[in-house]
């Protein structure tokens, strides 16, 4: 893989990928940029292509990323959108481009598959058309699924079998679940849950319970609930922080079970963490909340096994100078703020099972690359009160920041739900 320096600009161009014959979506070999540029759906028209304004996605496993992005041209000149899929398991990463004989609408969705597919989502008047992408060739293969009769639809995340895809259609009253890849016979509608849900977080390895944030009809907070697929939907709550608040799940790591939430239960918008089935409260970190930005967590360390206060968690940090990265341990107490790689497609990374965190980046000098950041270490010696929650990863006390939490010794009790564990740890009996 190309690495890029923390502070440093890219390093290095990645291999350009010659997709070569190919029927059963199994990934190819890269080639050289030469016999790449033989063909009109090499990589070189396109290098430093402007993206859609949906996401770069990736599979759970990270080796698959898919992305919409368009041939370059004049400025005010219309685009021609296509799907690029990304290999990122390999020794090098590359791109191989999808377009088929039209242009696609940017708002059209793409999701890769552990198989090297890409499902696209096109709407096309009232009916959400989908299809398979696979490259065959110089030329782009389509398998077709089938539609769905509704106005709107988002994609869900893969899940993490690798096989399947979800999409939710959303409405005041009720939300449909649809599988629109990996079922028997086309797009199969798996569920309707009351209410407006958004969102959609996967709780498990095995891609059954799936977290999605729901505001019932008629109105009132927006709590997270719980969906198990393998039982026709069933849903039951997740997050209840308090009454009234709005409790939102941003991200869930199965092995650990740390959860990063969204909620407004402290008396404004803040983000938290807590543990999936602890007794202990949600805690919304200081330093999580720096000013003048916005930060939204986007991958978590894999493969800490109970131990998920030392999980590493990237977060993109938005500000009025662009987006940057922050990494952030439950039991440090700190947000060190990291440049991101030129190009970098905000919020799209996974992290390795020993801390390396592979953000993707494209830019006019290199059209697919992947930089690699190590997780800073949170050194030095915390306060009994938990230290203080620097901006600047020191520990220090930049920017006036309170401590996250205080160091006290483990209370041993039951057991409870996330959704029954209360905001503030109760005060000690007299």
């Amino acid at each position: 893989m190309t690495a890029c320096a923390i502070e440093g600009g890219p390093a290095g161009a990645a291999t350009t990928a010659d997709p070569g014959p190919e029927e059963s979506g199994e990934p190819e070999e890269p080639v050289g940029a030469e016999k790449a540029a033989e063909l009109e759906g090499a990589t070189a028209p396109w290098a430093g292509a402007p993206r859609a304004p949906g996401t770069f996605t990736l599979t759970a496993d990270g080796a698959y990323g898919a992305r919409l992005t368009a041939a370059p041209g004049a400025p005010g000149e219309q685009r021609a959108w296509y799907p690029e899929r990304w290999t990122l398991d390999g020794p090098e990463p590359y791109a191989v481009p999808l377009p088929l004989h039209q242009p696609e609408e940017p708002d059209a969705q793409v999701v890769p598959l552990a198989d090297g597919r890409v499902l696209i989502r096109r709407r096309v008047a009232d009916r959400q058309m989908f299809s398979l992408l696979y490259p065959t060739g110089p030329a782009t293969g389509e398998l077709t699924l089938g539609a769905v009769e509704c106005d709107g639809m988002t994609l869900l995340p893969p899940s993490p079998d690798g096989s399947s895809v979800y999409g939710l259609s959303a409405g005041d009253h009720s939300s449909l679940l649809w599988l629109v890849a990996g079922g028997a016979f086309g797009p199969e509608l798996v569920a309707e849950i009351p209410g407006h849900c958004s969102g959609g977080v996967w709780l498990d390895r095995a891609g059954r319970m799936l977290a999605l944030d729901r505001r019932l009809p008629g109105g009132g907070p927006v709590k997270a609930v719980a969906v198990d697929l393998e039982r026709n939907g069933e849903v039951t709550p997740l997050l209840q922080i308090a009454p009234a608040s709005d409790d939102r799940l941003l991200l869930a790591d199965p092995d650990s079970g740390l959860l990063l939430i969204r909620s407004d239960a402290p008396g404004h918008d803040r983000l938290g963490w807590g543990v999936l089935g602890s007794c202990l409260p949600v805690r919304f970190p200081e330093c999580l909340r720096p000013a003048d930005v916005a930060v939204t967590p986007f991958a978590v360390q894999p493969g800490q096994m109970l131990m998920p206060e030392s999980c590493a968690v990237a977060l993109r940090i938005d500000g009025a100078a662009g987006s940057w990265v922050g990494i952030w341990r439950p039991q440090g107490r700190r947000l060190h703020q990291l440049a991101a790689p030129e190009g970098w497609s905000a919020g799209a990374g996974y992290w390795s099972r020993d801390g390396v965190l592979h953000l993707p980046y494209a830019n006019a000098a290199t059209p697919c690359a992947v930089a690699l950041i190590e997780a800073p270490g949170d050194d030095g010696p915390l306060s009994e009160t938990g230290g203080t929650c620097g901006t600047d990863g020191t520990g220090g006390d930049a920017g006036g920041m309170e401590p996250s939490g205080a160091v006290t010794p483990p209370v041993v009790c039951r057991p409870v739900p996330l959704g029954q564990a209360p905001l503030h740890r109760a005060a000690p009996p007299d």
